[in-house]
């Protein structure tokens, strides 16, 4: 990996994302202003953020920013492209809290998005055989859980079941 991403954003006029990187070869760092091209306030932004981690003139300077961040920044764009200030694209983003969010009240499209994106986290979590720190049979203690106290349903009593 010849350049390492250290700081990115985006330029709202002329749509762009913006990649301050640090060459490992002059151990020099630049700036490099990326174009958003064919965007408008109704595309995709997880479907533009592949688009460009994969394109070919600039994937050497993107490869270590995740595509997630990536989206982030596309969805920045998308809400100033709508009206909205950076500082209401920003809390918009804060406010997005995975576990407190209702998976039932999203659209179809919205809702393979988000298995998709909980499907990387498990692939990327996942321990598998040849793994260096696989451990076959893992039991695993949670402190916090036993200080709050048993639950009624946890309780061994013979109900006739």
């Amino acid at each position: 990996m010849p350049f390492v991403a250290k700081r990115c954003g985006v330029n709202f006029s002329p749509p762009s994302v913006v990649v301050i990187y640090e060459d490992k070869s002059t151990s020099k760092m630049r700036k490099r202003v990326i174009p958003v091209r064919n965007f408008s306030q109704f595309s995709d932004c997880s479907k533009a953020a592949e688009r460009l981690k994969h394109n070919p003139r600039h994937r050497d300077y993107l490869e270590s920013i995740s595509v997630s961040q990536l989206e982030k920044l596309h969805v920045r764009l998308r809400e100033h492209m709508r009206g909205l200030t950076p500082e209401q694209s920003l809390a918009g983003l804060q406010n997005e809290d995975p576990y407190e969010e209702d998976l039932n009240k999203l659209s179809d499209e919205d809702l393979a998005h988000r298995k998709a994106q909980m499907d990387k986290v498990f692939e990327r979590n996942r321990k598998q055989r040849g793994d260096p720190d696989f451990v076959y049979d893992l039991e695993v203690e949670f402190p916090e859980i036993e200080s709050q106290g048993a639950c009624s349903w946890d309780d061994e009593s013979d109900d006739g079941f």
